[in-house]
């Protein structure tokens, strides 16, 4: 059987280790000592379901966590979220080299992808800063949610909701064990809005970004005289790119939902203007994949509906724990579009160009992903005629996007219906390019034909 795994693509290794997961996460939480003895009926679809939602570090849930799940199950859970938002790829990596074995140019090129790494250079250096700043922004987090937690659940549980919502968080997971109500109970509390802000941002920003980021201040606090210009100028193009794209998202998102809401009373139309803020920068972010929810989308505007549903499509940063088509191909495809527009032959960011092959990547993707979800739209609508349109694109999105909020749909879903969204949620993680990639990869060579000129438009 290793051989036959060791056989595999590169891309399909990908994909089977997140169903070797999938599979393995099923089972435990079909055991009946995972659950309480007072929790409702389940079925293994139903397992099924939240396992692929928890290792595709969506959200979304047929049966609340705290009404099912005891502490043993939680803690199979929060271990689902990690390994989800990691990968199973890099924890294995990471385990053989603590234990200083080697591992061969197949797994380092395994590695590689499951990082969104450019190439395979220091690769163990990587990693290591990678959990190392994983586990110390998770455990600050915990700390500081515990200030509100225990007075409020006692010390057992003070401390076990902190570090589970924390992981969560990170990991833009969108699970929480307290309750049906998500965080709604929780939607004017400073303290835990800000922490879970901070954490799904720290997550959905990637890795790289942060690796470059610490490696900024640590030039700047060792230059003498410190010039801040200076610091920052070797930042690379992707994180420059990835900053300006979601600060900007974060910013317009923030403002487009206070203005759209702040009429509506259901929502933040009776808060005072620094709630309102709060409330709407906290949706914001959620959007990026998260999937938490402290209003109820069933109260929003249809308005403020479709800017969620956009700012679900694009999602987080590459190498990171978020979903979505990522804010770097959205950033490329409206980068190609201005050089469109203004004539240029080349696609450009901060004077330099960006490959062609970079563009048929972003338009691959682009593809695939709106194939993907259109499809499982379209599937969705003939197996739950039922179910409100607008609530079935609204699931669909958050599915592939694996956001993982709800239009408070999921439970209503038939057998079909959560087939088609546990579907879509594995394509949305594992990557509309890695899914492809591991169906249609084959040894080619490249072949140059004789131009030709089709008009378009």
């Amino acid at each position: 059987m290793f051989s036959s795994y060791k056989s595999l693509s590169v891309t399909q290794r990908l994909s089977f280790s997140f169903l070797i997961v999938i599979l393995i996460g099923t089972f435990l939480l079909s055991l009946p000592i995972t659950h309480y003895a007072h929790a409702p009926e389940t079925h293994l679809l139903d397992h099924l379901f939240n396992v692929v939602s928890m290792v595709c570090v969506t959200g979304l849930s047929v049966v609340p966590v705290a009404d099912v799940y005891n502490g043993l199950g939680q803690v199979i859970i929060m271990c689902l979220m990690q390994i989800g938002g990691l990968g199973l790829v890099t924890l294995i990596a990471i385990s053989m080299f603590a234990l200083r074995k080697r591992i061969d140019i197949s797994e380092q090129t395994l590695l590689q992808s499951a990082l969104s790494r450019p190439d395979s250079g220091n690769l163990r250096h990587y990693l290591f800063h990678v959990y190392k700043f994983t586990f110390i922004i998770e455990i600050i987090a915990a700390l500081v949610l515990m200030f509100d937690f225990i007075p409020r659940f006692g010390w057992g549980h003070g401390i076990f909701n902190s570090i589970f919502l924390a992981i969560s968080a990170f990991c833009n997971a969108g699970f929480d064990n307290l309750g049906s109500e998500s965080l709604k109970g929780f939607v004017l509390n400073p303290l835990v809005n800000l922490v879970i802000i901070g954490l799904i941002i720290s997550g959905g920003l990637g890795f790289a970004v942060w690796i470059d980021l610490a490696h900024t201040v640590k030039r700047y606090f060792n230059q003498k005289p410190r010039h801040f210009s200076s610091a920052i100028r070797p930042l690379s193009n992707q994180t420059r790119l990835v900053l300006y794209t979601s600060g900007f998202i974060l910013l317009s998102g923030t403002i487009l939902t206070w203005l759209t809401e702040i009429g509506n009373t259901k929502t933040i139309g009776d808060l005072n203007p620094l709630q309102q803020l709060m409330v709407s920068l906290f949706q914001t972010v959620t959007m990026r994949t998260a999937g938490f929810a402290s209003i109820s989308y069933l109260d929003t505007r249809p308005a403020t509906n479709i800017l969620y549903m956009l700012q679900m499509l694009v999602g987080g940063a590459p190498g990171g724990t978020a979903g979505g088509i990522k804010v770097t191909t959205a950033a490329i495809t409206y980068l190609l579009f201005k050089s469109e527009l203004a004539g240029q032959s080349e696609v450009t960011f901060r004077n330099r160009i960006i490959s062609s092959k970079t563009i048929q990547q972003t338009l691959t993707v682009l593809i695939f992903y709106f194939t993907i979800l259109f499809t499982g739209y379209i599937l969705l609508l003939q197996v739950e005629p039922g179910l409100d349109p607008m609530s079935l694109i609204f699931e669909s999105i958050s599915a592939i996007a694996t956001v993982g909020v709800s239009m408070d749909l999921t439970p209503q879903l038939s057998t079909a219906g959560r087939i088609i969204i546990i579907v879509m949620m594995f394509v949305g993680r594992v990557g509309p390019i890695t899914v492809l990639l591991s169906l249609l990869q084959r040894k080619r060579k490249d072949i140059h034909y004789a131009p030709t000129d089709i008009s378009v438009g």
